[in-house]
């Protein structure tokens, strides 16, 4: 019930679900799950414990499970699991992990661009959108609904939170809080994504309340750990305030732009009007 291109290589043991199509001269191995419903377009290279959920499309030349570029890497059985109705564009690279039984996995209905790389041990959740040349380093997380514009580098272990639209041609070297936007190298936090948040059925209620929330953390001039617990105490907590403070509290990195007392009072200017385009209509 499959469409398998008589020039294309599907070795023995890859497990091929209904409805699937893979084009000429792309090449499965014998390790690979496609699930029902997925596309494999020419040229594309999927290697490795990786399997592919249902309704994936994989673009030309794309390279998804191949061995993890991390030189601490001894032959370890690793995995690769990619979510539904995902994207992966032409050229594209999604590495296989690094340690024992590891996981690369991307979330349900993210679009990937092309000759963006994401490295072993990433966790990327749903909806992502990782615009053309995006770059992961090994053990990123992104959370769902994130946006990474183009040609951005994020450095291992960094997180970006949900909701949050990184600016293109960005540095990423640090924790980005979720539901922000901001860009340059480096990078500068310029508020919340309102516009973002706005299209994704935030009320204005909790839209308020993630502003006094940024506006205590990145404004107050206070340390991280006394803005939380203010947070806490000035704040209905909702499940996203909620999320906001553990994302903050649990930052190893540390947060993106965050200089606690030492910030500057122009930082605070930049985001003067940013009670007035809350009270603004839904």
């Amino acid at each position: 019930m499959s469409n398998i291109h008589p020039n294309a290589i599907v070795e023995p043991g890859a497990k091929i679900g209904n409805n699937v199509t893979v084009e000429a001269y792309a090449v499965i191995k014998g390790t690979v799950t496609l699930c029902d419903d997925v596309v494999i377009k020419s040229f594309a290279y999927i290697d490795g414990n990786t399997t592919i959920g249902e309704g994936t499309i994989v673009w030309p030349s794309a390279s998804i499970g191949t061995k993890t570029q991390d030189l601490k890497f001894h032959g370890e059985k690793t995995y690769v699991i990619i979510g539904k109705n995902c994207e992966i564009r032409e050229f594209a690279t999604i590495n296989s992990s690094c340690q024992e039984n590891s996981v690369v996995r991307i979330g349900d209905n993210c679009l990937i661009m092309a000759y963006c790389h994401v490295a072993h041990n990433c966790e990327i959740g749903n909806r992502v959108i990782m615009a053309n040349n995006a770059m992961l380093a090994g053990h990123v997380v992104v959370e769902d609904y994130a946006i990474i514009g183009g040609m951005t580098p994020v450095h291992q272990f960094s997180r970006i939170g949900k909701y949050a639209m990184v600016g293109g041609f960005s540095r990423i070297t640090h924790d980005i809080p979720p539901f922000t936007i901001g860009a340059g190298s480096p990078y500068k936090v310029g508020g919340l994504n309102l516009i973002g948040l706005k299209r994704n059925g935030f009320s204005l209620e909790v839209r308020r309340s993630l502003a006094k929330a940024f506006k205590l953390t990145y404004r107050s001039g206070m340390s991280l750990s006394n803005a939380l617990e203010t947070i806490e105490q000035e704040i209905e907590l909702n499940p996203h305030v909620q999320h906001w403070i553990e994302f903050c509290r649990s930052s190893k990195r540390g947060l993106i732009g965050f200089y606690g007392a030492a910030q500057t009072v122009e930082e605070d200017d930049e985001l003067s009007n940013l009670e007035e385009l809350l009270e603004e209509k839904n």
